[in-house]
C-alpha cells in the first residue's frame, strides 16, 4: 500500500505527549570516564610541566653558583674606620720583642679541603677564571694586586700577604701562644688576614708595620688599616707607639 504524506500541521498532538530522549546508562558511564581521564591527563601534564619548570630552575641557580659574578682581589670585608679606631683605641702598647721568633713556629698553608692547602684557597678566592689541576693547583687565571694595580697571569708572580706579618705577631704577643693557635692566625681566611697581591711588593712589605711600610697605592690605605686593626684587636695583639701613631693617622683619613 503506498505511504500517504501527511503535512506536519496534520500529525496527531492531542493526548501525545512528546519525550527527551535520555542518554543511556551505559553511554553515560562512559562520559564520565572520559571526562575523568581527560582531568587525570591534564593534571599529569601540570605535573610534567612543573617538574620541568623545577629542574630548569635548579639548574640556573646551579649556574650561578659555579660561575659566580668575576672574583676579585679582596679581603673579607674589615670593620669600618670608625670601628676600627675604637678598637684601636682599646689595643695595649707595648715594645716589640722579637726573641726565638722563626716562622716555622707558624704552620702556614695548611691543608683546607681535599688537597687544596690555604695558599690555593686564597688564590682562587682573589682571581678570576682561575683552573686548577688535580692537585688544587692554580695553572691559569688572572689576579689583580690591589695593593700596586697590577694584574698578573701566573700564580708564580703572585704571594699571598699576611696583613699583620706572623714575625709582626710574635713581636706582639703571638710568642705565648700554642702552635694550633699559630696555625689558626697564619691560615686565617675569616678576618682580613690573607690576601693575594704581587710578589715583589709582598717582600718589600717584609716584616714591618704601618709605621714603617703601606701599600704603594694610597687609595688602599684606608682598608689596609682597618683590616691590620681588625686583626691585632681579634687575636689580642699588642701595638708600638710608632704603629698606633701611623694607625691612628690613617684611620682618621678615612
Amino acid at each position: 500500500m503506498p505511504r500517504r504524506n501527511v503535512p506536519p500541521e496534520a500529525w496527531p498532538t492531542h493526548g501525545t505527549r512528546l519525550c527527551r530522549a535520555e542518554p543511556h546508562p551505559h553511554t553515560q558511564g562512559v562520559r564520565v570516564i572520559q571526562l575523568r581521564n581527560a582531568s587525570r591527563t591534564r593534571s599529569v601534564y601540570a605535573r610534567r610541566r612543573l617538574g620541568v619548570l623545577a629542574a630548569l630552575t635548579g639548574l640556573i641557580s646551579l649556574a650561578a653558583l659555579f660561575t659566580g659574578p668575576a672574583a676579585q682581589a679582596a679581603l673579607p670585608t674589615p670593620v669600618s674606620a670608625a670601628t676600627a679606631r675604637s678598637y684601636l683605641a682599646s689595643l695595649s702598647v707595648a715594645t716589640e720583642d722579637r726573641t726565638g721568633y722563626d716562622r716555622d713556629l707558624f704552620p702556614h698553608w695548611s691543608t683546607q679541603s681535599g688537597s687544596c692547602n690555604t695558599r690555593e684557597v686564597v688564590l682562587q678566592r682573589d682571581g678570576d677564571n682561575v683552573e686548577t689541576d688535580s692537585s688544587c693547583a692554580a695553572v691559569s687565571g688572572s689576579w689583580y694586586s690591589v695593593y700596586d694595580g697590577a694584574t698578573w697571569s701566573a700564580a708564580s708572580d703572585v704571594d699571598i700577604d699576611h696583613m699583620v706579618p706572623l714575625a709582626e705577631a710574635w713581636d706582639s704577643g703571638a710568642d705565648a701562644w700554642s702552635t694550633s693557635q699559630r696555625e689558626a692566625f697564619a691560615n686565617d681566611l675569616t678576618r682580613p688576614q690573607l690576601l693575594a697581591v704581587t710578589d715583589n711588593v709582598n717582600q718589600s712589605k717584609g716584616d714591618r708595620d704601618p709605621a714603617e711600610w703601606l701599600p704603594p697605592l694610597s687609595g688602599y690605605h684606608c682598608v689596609y688599616a682597618r683590616a691590620w686593626v681588625q686583626v691585632k684587636y681579634h687575636y689580642g695583639l699588642s701595638v708600638d707607639s710608632a704603629e698606633k701613631s701611623a694607625l691612628t693617622s690613617i684611620l682618621n683619613g678615612c
